[in-house]
This record gives structure tokens, sequence and C-alpha cells, in this order.
């Protein structure tokens, strides 16, 4: 990448979700493109509220799942994943760039594999630039080493933006139910953040479940992308607000039309919806998705006031 792709990769990453549920994946805000700084308050703003879900004694798993999904993806896509600091940190460590760490550190819970196991977990990148940024970057100091710094990165974001949020130990120890009860089968990035260890803070051991949330919701989508009968590139463009951000992801132009497949695109992420809502349901009762509901709303609020 030269330097202008390399900027708006990073706004590409780095903006506010705007419908993307499932896919894992950040879409591009309507607003012009920046590239934001350290301060969460640039780049979520003021406090969100994903879904409209009023304070109860108990709320549905739909609810629970409709409400949570954005603000996790907010989190970290939004969040630490592409900050200049971490990316700068990984080049201080001997990365080449920020985005051979950035590949490194988030497939390196799968291990010293070949660069087609990280082409699948990612799903929706060009399969030649996952490899050109895990190729450049796994010799470093090996992808397991790899993948724990970037999740200590996680951690210390969470102790930077999170200290002083009240409600943190109840998050975590409802989030961790909530992993708890998804069954990993075909989700092996998930897995591999899922058995990253928690630190024994509470603002550091919730920023990690939240991007090991946020995993799991990107591999359902994958997962269920790959029975779809689209291809990755359909499902980068079915998803993108502009047929721009595939270039940004690898993908040459010209590109196909798709619009007619967008059914198939609605269905992948209906069944996505229907896979989380089940272990939503099966981990949580009704009052402890409202209330996990309310903490993720606290913590939200906070970020956004961070910094």
């Amino acid at each position: 990448m030269n330097g202008t792709q390399t900027a708006a990769f990073q706004r590409c990453l780095t903006t506010r979700s705007v419908g993307l549920r499932g896919s894992g994946e950040v879409a591009p805000s309507a607003s012009p493109g920046w590239l934001p700084g350290d301060s969460p308050a640039q780049f979520v703003g003021r406090p969100q509220r994903s879904a409209t879900v009023p304070r109860m004694t108990g709320i549905s798993a739909a609810e629970a799942c409709s409400a949570l999904s954005p603000s996790f993806q907010r989190f970290c896509g939004s969040g630490y994943m592409l900050s200049p600091a971490v990316l700068q940190a990984g080049v201080a460590a001997g990365y080449p760039n920020g985005f051979a760490y950035y590949g490194v550190g988030r497939g390196g819970v799968l291990g010293d594999v070949d660069a087609d196991v990280i082409v699948a977990a990612f799903g929706f990148f060009e399969p030649n630039l996952v490899r050109k940024l895990w190729e450049a970057g796994v010799g470093v100091e090996g992808a397991r080493a790899g993948g724990h710094r970037y999740a200590e990165a996680a951690c210390d974001w969470g102790r930077q933006y999170l200290a002083g949020c009240s409600g943190l130990e109840r998050f975590v120890e409802l989030a961790e139910k909530l992993v708890a009860g998804v069954d990993p089968m075909g989700l092996a990035l998930f897995a591999g953040w899922r058995a990253e260890p928690r630190p024994d803070d509470a603002p550091g051991a919730a920023y990690l479940l939240i991007q090991i949330l946020r995993e799991w919701r990107g591999a359902v989508f994958v997962a269920a992308s790959a029975v779809s009968g689209l291809t990755p590139l359909e499902i980068k463009l079915l998803s993108s607000a502009s047929p721009d951000e595939a270039k940004l992801f690898g993908w040459q132009a010209p590109y196909p039309d798709v619009e007619h497949l967008r059914a198939q695109r609605d269905r992948v992420e209906s069944q996505t919806e229907a896979a989380c809502t089940a272990v939503y349901e099966r981990s949580l009762t009704a009052e402890e998705r409202a209330e996990l509901v309310e903490l993720t709303r606290g913590i939200e609020a906070h970020f956004a006031l961070a910094g």
C-alpha cells in the first residue's frame, strides 16, 4: 500500500459503523473520512444507543442481541484495533508496518499457520493482501507472541479509557457467561481469542471481552457467508457503503453488479442474528440480558467521554 491507500484503509476501518452488525467489519460513515487520534470522543462522539431498550426487569434474547452487537462493533472496530498508538507500538516492537502488526496480532491466536488459514478466518479481504501482511509480520516474533501482544494492547486500551467506569466487574461476569455459552464449532478465530488469558483488572478484562464478543459475531457472519453461495468479494460489495471500500480491502476494479444478490446477503445477516440470539437465550436470563445492555450503555458513555 502507498501512503494514500494506507490512510484511506485506516479511515475505512476506524470510522463509525453504520448498519453492518453481522459482518465484523466497519463501514465508513456518511460524514467525510478522517484519521482519529487517541481520544475515543473523536470517533464515538456522544454516547449512542444501539437500539431502544427501555429499563425493565428482563428483555428477550433478540432484543439483547440487537442492542449489543453494534456497540461491541463500535468499541473495537472504531477503537483500538487500528489506533495509531497501537499500530506505532507494533512498529516499535519490530513489525515492518502497523498493518502487518494488525494482521499478525488479530490472526496470531490461530498459531504459526499458512496465510490461507488467516484468509479463511478474516473472510472478506483479498487473499493476496492478507498473505502479504501475514508474511511480512509473522517472522517478527511468531504468530502466538504477536497475538498475545495485540490482546495485551486491547487490555491496555481498556485500562486507559475505562478506568473509573462503574459496573465493570459485573460486566465482566456477565460477558464471561456469554462467551462461555458459545459453541466454537466453525468459529476458529473467535475460539482463539476466547482462549487468550484475562487480566486481573476489570478495565483490561472488560475491553478484552468486548473484543472477543466482536470476533464472535464476525466469525458467525463469516461462517454463514461461507455457505451462502456468495463470494467474499460479493459479500464485501453488498456490505459496503461504497464500492471503493472493496479496493481498500485489496479487491481490484472493475467490480461486478451484485444488487440482485442482496436477498442472499440479507439471509446471511438473518442467520447470523439468529445464531447469536440463541446464545443470548441459553447463556443469560432475561434479567441478566437487560443488565448487560444497561452496563454496556454505561461503558459506552464513559468511553465516549474519556480522554
